[in-house]
Parts: structure tokens; C-alpha cells; sequence
């Protein structure tokens, strides 16, 4: 091993387990929002109020985030970041204790806002660690490192909240008054044990990294190489650039779909008739299709196929898969949901360089307008939580297809417009 890289080989470890963390905490939602709908005895639509609080915190954190990096570094904005993440996992223990719903939402969205920082210095971070040649093998590292996270993480809190699930939905189903209030204190309570140890992990991290002498990177160096063209001296506001404005609502839409088939995947099922035990763990099957689809992508993009050739194909598939999952039932329409999630792993890493392309000085503003349109996230499957309170779960499913026909605009024309012709396409960061 080269002294260069071995310069590397912590930091590298270090940011892998960051986004070993997005993952693990991110797609906890999946779980979450099944067992708070019945622990707190909700609708859909006020279940859905998980992936809002959590999601809703990237719109209001994605430019302070910014300006906290420029006063902290990057290597210190990473630790206040897992600070903050922290104290969102130690307020659901006030939450569980008193089975309020409005102190879990809090909680995730405290665990959010940092969850937004780390990704506002992590990303560009793993980019300009090391040679710009090889930041692709990076970010695909660490890619996966964020979806076995996921895996892993539902897998461990599906098992702690729903190992006897059937048993627990047909006792409260018997009790009523104290007896049910009683029954529901105890289900909240099993949150209690897995979120004081991430608390407390979280906090180590913070600890860690404040002490391992990260290397800093200069923001400046992050412009030199994100592929852009020459600033356009004309343009005097980034909202000159029609295809800009184009992507970020193309990266608002995607979230909320690429939510919505993860986090909705455990009602669905349960709708389908499968015991929530084994329902709230089928997004460990959409995080394998995303998985192998980054791999894919990886192996494919440009060689093969190119960036907007993929999320066209992509967002085709999507408009068949959603439709088979539509008119079928069982585990056939599971599986067809499933897909969505290994079509979709080719979207977020073509949308960010078609949508960042050619704007020159304006690209770290364009870049933090995307991560304000993560709030897609907050916003459809609220939508589709209300949906399927007035409809059922499956027809719900019919808010993607409006989405995933504006997806397809964006890669045939929508990209394009008002765009130089000849430009050099950004590097997409992990997800």
C-alpha cells in the first residue's frame, strides 16, 4: 500500500461509517411508521408524518448547513452533525415514556437536521479525498455502505418491535379504556432499549471524529473538480437556468417515490394480507434492488449507456412496474413494488450531473437547491398516506405515475432546456 493511500485509509473508514449511519437511521422509517401507527393508534395519513418530519428537515437545514461548514470545517461540521443526531435518539426516550407522537416527530426531526449536515460535508468530502480519478469507486462505496446499513437496520428493529406481532395486534384489538392505554405504553416502551444505544453510539462517533484529525479539504478545491464549464459572465441568478429549475423538481418528485415504495412497503403488505412480522421487513428486499442496481450503474454508466439514456429507461420501467403492482395482488404486487426500488437506483446519481451541469459559479448554490428538494420526501407519501385513508393502499399508488411521467420529461427534454450543448456532466453524490 502506497503512502498516499494509506494517507486515505481512515478517513475513508471513518466517512464509510457516516453513511453507514444515513442508512441504518434513514430507512428505520419503514419500521417506525407501521409500529407508531399502532402504538399511537393512527390513520395512515398521520402515520405518514414520520417520513415528513424526518424529510422536512432537509428544506430548512440544506443552506444553513452550508454556513455552519464554512464557520466549522468540514471535519468539526461532521461531529456537531452526529451530535445532533444524538439528541434526536435520546428524545424518543421522553417520547416512548409518555407515548407522545409529537415528541417522536421532534426526535426524528432533530436526528434529520444532522443527518443533513454530515451529508452537506460528507459528500464533497469523500469526492476530494484522494485522486479525483478514482472519486467514483469512492462514492459508490460509499453507496453501499449506506443501503447494507439499511438492510441491517430494519432487519434488527423489525425484530425487536415486531417478533410477536400478530399476537399484539389481536390482544389490543380485545382490550379498551386503561387496559388498552396500559397495553400501548408497554408497545411504545420496546423503542426505548435500540434508540438509547444509538444515542449513545452516535455520541462516541461525534467524540471520534472531533478527535482523529480529519484532514480538512478547502471548499475551493471541491469547485476545481466538480466537472463544470467556465462561469457564463451573463448570467446573474442560478434561476436563469431553466434545466436547473427543472431538476430540482425532478429530484422532489423522485424522493417522494423512492420513499414512498421503502416506507410504505410494510402497510402495503400488511394490506395484502401478510402479519406485519414479516411485512415490515420487505424493505430489506427494496434496499437489495437498489444495491444491485448501484452496482450496475456503476458497471454501466457512461460506458455503456448513457446518463439520460439510464433515467429514461429507468423511469419507464417505473411507470410498468407501477402498474403491474396496481392490477395484480399478493406477493406479486410486493415484488413489483420491490422493482421500483431497483429502477430507481439508477435515477438519483444521473438526475444531480444532468441537473448541475454547465453552471459554472452557481454550482454549489444549485447543489443545496437539491438537497431542498429531498423534502419530496416529506411531502408525497404524506399524500399517499391521505390517499389511502380515503381509498385503500394499492389505489394510493397511483400519485407515482404523474411523477415518474415527469421524471421521463426530464431525461427525453427537460434537462436540456435552456442548457449550453456542450458541457462536462458533474459526478453524482452517494446516496
Amino acid at each position: 500500500m502506497t503512502d498516499s493511500k494509506k494517507q486515505y485509509l481512515l478517513p475513508m473508514i471513518i466517512i464509510g461509517s457516516l453513511f453507514f449511519i444515513f442508512g441504518f437511521v434513514t430507512w428505520l422509517n419503514s419500521i417506525l411508521i407501521p409500529f407508531l401507527r399502532q402504538a399511537c393508534q393512527l390513520t395512515d395519513f398521520q402515520a405518514y408524518l414520520v417520513t415528513f418530519a424526518f424529510y422536512i428537515s432537509y428544506f430548512f437545514m440544506a443552506i444553513p448547513s452550508a454556513a455552519i461548514l464554512n464557520k466549522t470545517g468540514f471535519a468539526k461540521g461532521m461531529s456537531i452533525g452526529l451530535a445532533a443526531m444524538a439528541v434526536g435518539a435520546f428524545i424518543f426516550i421522553p417520547a416512548a415514556l409518555t407515548r407522545s407522537y409529537p415528541l417522536f416527530l421532534f426526535g426524528l426531526f432533530a436526528q434529520a437536521a444532522g443527518m443533513t449536515l454530515l451529508q452537506t460535508a460528507s459528500n464533497p468530502y469523500v469526492t476530494i479525498l484522494g485522486p479525483i480519478e478514482s472519486a467514483a469507486k469512492r462514492i459508490s462505496i460509499m453507496g453501499v455502505c449506506n443501503k447494507v446499513a439499511g438492510m441491517i437496520g430494519i432487519l434488527i428493529l423489525g425484530q425487536i418491535l415486531f417478533n410477536d406481532a400478530k399476537a399484539i395486534s389481536a390482544k389490543i384489538k380485545t382490550l379498551s379504556g386503561v387496559e388498552l392505554e396500559t397495553e400501548l405504553d408497554l408497545l411504545a416502551s420496546r423503542v426505548l432499549t435500540p434508540y438509547v444505544i444509538m444515542g449513545v453510539v452516535l455520541g462516541i462517533l461525534a467524540l471520534v471524529i472531533l478527535k482523529a484529525h480529519l484532514p480538512e479539504i478547502d471548499p475551493k478545491d471541491a469547485e476545481a473538480h466538480d466537472g463544470s464549464v467556465e462561469e457564463t459572465k451573463e448570467k446573474s441568478s442560478v434561476f436563469q437556468y431553466p434545466h436547473l429549475v427543472l431538476g430540482v423538481i425532478c429530484i422532489f418528485v423522485y424522493v417522494g417515490v423512492e420513499v414512498i415504495a421503502i416506507d410504505a412497503l410494510g402497510l402495503y403488505g400488511q394490506y395484502q394480507g401478510f402479519d406485519l412480522s414479516v411485512a415490515s421487513k420487505f424493505g430489506i428486499y427494496s434496499l437489495i434492488g437498489l444495491t444491485i442496481g448501484y452496482f450496475l450503474g456503476v458497471i454501466l454508466i457512461p460506458k455503456v449507456i448513457s446518463q439520460k439514456a439510464a433515467l429514461a429507461l429507468s423511469a419507464a420501467a417505473c411507470l410498468v412496474f407501477i402498474v403491474a403492482a396496481l392490477v395484480t395482488s399478493g406477493w406479486v404486487s410486493i415484488a413489483f413494488v420491490v422493482l421500483l426500488s431497483f429502477a430507481h437506483s439508477f435515477m438519483w446519481p444521473t438526475i444531480w450531473p444532468l441537473t448541475l451541469h454547465s453552471l459554472g459559479r452557481f454550482t454549489k448554490i444549485g447543489s443545496a437547491l437539491l438537497i431542498m428538494g429531498i423534502v419530496g420526501g416529506a411531502i408525497f407519501p404524506l399524500i399517499y398516506g391521505a390517499l389511502a385513508d380515503h381509498s385503500n393502499r394499492q389505489i394510493a399508488f397511483w400519485i407515482t405515475i404523474p411523477c415518474y411521467l415527469y421524471i421521463l420529461f426530464f431525461a427525453v427534454k427537460g434537462h436540456r432546456v435552456g442548457a449550453p450543448a456542450s458541457s462536462k456532466p458533474v459526478p453524482a453524490t452517494a446516496s
